[in-house]
């Protein structure tokens, strides 16, 4: 009974840890260009809204805006924060699905693959006040060479 009960706390604080994760990057964030990097392959958006919102013990990320061209930029996917991989819509490098698992209490890492390989991973860290979230991308330019950029958000 007490290991079943140990158990039971285990996966409890597991879950709560979850949440608190989701909870610290659930929001509405405003992409800040002037504070982000971007690449030749990756150039900085003319603007982008990030958001964030909770369900079941995951995210729903959806990303509005413009690319630096002036299209519209959308991105869309519902994860939870188990690393399992998930539909998305909208990726960098035209990711078709995505895995989401939490760092810790304020940082998630969130892979995106097209076709099972990776095309990019991200690693959002919130600030400890809670006021901004930088998302460091890892992924290849156009010639297949490692590359990485920063998106600086400030929450609205």
């Amino acid at each position: 009974m007490r290991t079943r009960s140990l158990g039971v706390s285990y996966l409890m604080m597991a879950t709560f840890l979850a949440l608190a994760a989701a909870a610290q990057q659930a929001g509405t964030w405003k992409l800040n260009v002037a504070k982000s990097t971007f690449t030749a392959d990756h150039p900085a958006p003319k603007s982008a809204i990030l958001t964030i919102t909770e369900q079941d013990g995951g995210l729903v990320v959806d990303v509005a805006g413009e690319d630096a061209q002036g299209s519209p930029i959308h991105v869309h996917f519902i994860a939870k924060l188990d690393g399992m991989d998930y539909p998305a819509a909208g990726m960098p490098g035209g990711g078709d699905t995505v895995s989401v698992k939490r760092i810790d209490a304020n940082t998630i890492e969130t892979v995106s693959k097209k076709d099972g390989q990776v095309t990019a991973t991200i690693r959002s860290v919130v600030s400890p006040d809670g006021k901004t979230r930088i998302s460091t991308f890892s992924g290849k330019d156009s010639k297949g060479n490692p590359e990485t950029w920063t998106q600086v958000y400030d929450r609205q």
